[in-house]
């Protein structure tokens, strides 16, 4: 997933909230195994989530409250599709923690 030398920025951030990155060769070691599950989980539940905010905004009744629920949800969302696209060197953007 990332060329020789490169640090791979992983799909999770640490505890202060900083970028993980991991240095290593082995594509198929257990960190990037792991790192692998985890973007392909993300990438699908945005994918899911996407598919229920079409719903709620179909919906010509929106309670407010699900609307910021839906936004929360889809910010979230977002910065884990932008944090995988950073991993795989397809953003210039890293993603940031507000």
């Amino acid at each position: 997933m990332t060329a020789q030398d490169e640090l791979r920025l992983l799909p999770w951030a640490g505890p202060d909230g900083k970028p993980c990155y991991l240095s290593t060769d082995d594509q198929g070691g257990y960190v990037s195994r792991l790192a692998d599950h985890i973007e392909a989980f993300q990438l699908g539940m945005a994918s899911q989530l996407l598919e229920h905010s079409c719903q709620v905004l179909d919906d010509e009744t929106k309670d407010p409250e699900e609307l910021n629920l839906l936004a929360a949800q889809l910010t979230s969302a977002l910065r884990d599709v932008l944090r995988v696209a950073t991993s795989r060197g397809r953003s210039p953007v890293a993603p940031q923690r507000p």
